[in-house]
């Protein structure tokens, strides 16, 4: 009953002032959930053939939308408000954050139109300026240990180039290269993140929790991921993805994932729904390689690789820190509400169902890409109305940000 009780706040005051351009999180929270809450669905329609495609053929144009449209606007936001604690420097705001918002948009619709070069250079210019951005507050902070997510924007940057590249004809290589790599970016940066965040948000919001961080397995997990990365990237360019180092090393990331993921009790978060909801969604990171392993193998489609990491891991990762800093950075208290639980159980649910079920019925696939994209539109739609008032208002305790 208490745990029960946990999940009902009462109702703020509701906060005067409209500061969606005061901090990196608050339009692109918003933008993300929205895009996530629209794309999917539109994908699920040209799946079942029922709608065409523009300038993307439609699941390049899928993949690439959830990875350089809401992943990175999520990364982005996350940085950005991090960046400024991580610096003591202010981050894009105001006037700098909305030019950023509008080349987001401008990337999400030029996609869809029959100017493929105006679409390769948006997507590309969104995160090199974007890494500017972020690179100009730790550089005045001198906060020299996260320069390298300034790095990692630069190379998502080079992902999202090769896409276009593929499609306009000028480079020569396997279309699916520049996402592969993009995914493996994103990857890292969950992993980074994530090896930071949960363990503390556990010890911190779980009073029995004694999540540890293990100097040699931290190694093990972060220093196999940027392996992977490499081997992609060499395997990828060559034309040679499906050989045994492709099976190898996701199978040692596995095994290193999930020890680190073990260390972390995840089993003590069960009645902490803002925690527990990043263990389930890390949990899809050590599956997905496993998966990868089984799909070099030919056990099973790459594709149910694929969205055992975008849709469980990227998809529950973003919907827990989405609304965890939401709730920090606008002054509400760090409980999840029945809002917040619906959303992380549509989410992990459509994961479970876009993965799972073509595993055990590969007949029923059409039926699971439909089912999971409704389940995964309706909860990031669902963080957008209980959000979206909250990241226009000013913070409840009047604080900036």
């Amino acid at each position: 009953m208490a745990t029960l009780m946990q999940l009902e706040e009462p109702a703020p005051p509701p906060a005067r002032g409209f500061a969606l351009w005061a901090l990196g999180f608050r339009p692109f929270y918003l933008l993300a959930a929205l895009q996530a809450a629209a794309s999917v669905l539109l994908w699920a329609l040209q799946f079942a053939g029922w709608l065409g495609h523009g300038y993307l053929p439609t699941s390049v144009w899928h993949a690439h939308e959830l990875l350089f449209g809401f992943a990175l606007a999520v990364v982005v936001g996350f940085l950005f408000t991090a960046g400024r604690n991580w610096s003591n420097q202010p981050t894009p705001s105001g006037p700098a954050l909305m030019a950023l918002a509008a080349l987001w948009l401008a990337a999400r619709v030029l996609v869809l139109a029959p100017w493929p070069l105006a679409a390769a250079l948006a997507n590309v210019a969104f995160p090199l300026a974007a890494a500017y951005g972020l690179w100009r507050a730790l550089w005045a902070g001198r906060n020299q240990r996260n320069y390298f997510f300034v790095g990692l924007l630069v190379l998502l940057a080079a992902a999202a180039g090769l896409v276009h590249a593929v499609q306009l004809g000028w480079v020569s290589v396997p279309g699916n290269f520049g996402l592969q790599l993009g995914l493996d970016i994103v990857l890292l940066i969950m992993a980074v993140m994530g090896g930071r965040v949960i363990p503390m948000f556990t010890n911190n919001g779980v009073p029995q929790a004694r999540a540890q961080r293990v100097p040699w397995v931290e190694h093990a997990a972060l220093g196999s991921t940027v392996a992977l990365l490499a081997a992609d990237l060499v395997l990828g360019a060559i034309g040679m993805p499906r050989v045994w180092p492709a099976a190898v090393l996701p199978l040692v990331a596995a095994a290193a994932h999930g020890w680190r993921w073990w260390l972390w009790q995840p089993w003590v978060t069960r009645r902490t729904p803002l925690v527990w909801v990043l263990h389930a969604a890390y949990a899809w990171i050590p599956l997905h390689l496993l998966l990868r392993v089984a799909a070099v193998a030919g056990w099973v489609a790459p594709s149910v690789a694929v969205h055992a990491l975008t849709v469980g891991a990227i998809g529950g990762l973003t919907i827990g820190m989405m609304t965890r800093t939401a709730r920090g950075h606008t002054g509400r208290p760090l409980l999840a509400d029945r809002a917040d639980v619906a959303c992380y159980v549509l989410v992990l649910a459509a994961a479970l169902v876009r993965v799972v079920l073509p595993l055990i019925w590969p007949a029923a696939t059409v039926a699971a890409v439909l089912a999971s994209a409704l389940l995964w539109s309706l909860g990031f739609a669902l963080y957008a109305l209980h959000y979206g008032p909250w990241l226009c208002r000013v913070r409840l305790d009047g604080r900036p940000g």
